[in-house]
């Protein structure tokens, strides 16, 4: 298992070794989509099993990842 953040684990043998919450099954991918759904964080956390400060870590972990993406015009 490897910490990539606060509350952010990957592990081969969990989920194919896609980001998650540590300790759980719940990838960090599904609750980033949820709150971009527009679904309330109180609500996903209840939803999903998870703590609060879980799915803030989830959208902390993406915004991240995305200040290293550069999109480059065509």
């Amino acid at each position: 298992m490897v910490d990539l953040a606060p509350h952010i684990s990957a592990d081969p043998a969990v989920c194919h070794g896609k980001p998650v919450i540590k300790g759980t099954r719940v990838l960090v991918s599904v609750l980033v989509g949820q709150v971009g759904a527009g679904v309330a964080v109180d609500e996903i956390a209840r939803e999903y099993r998870v703590q609060k400060d879980d799915v803030l870590a989830a959208v902390a972990y993406a915004a991240t990842l995305l200040e290293g993406e550069t999109v480059r015009a065509f």
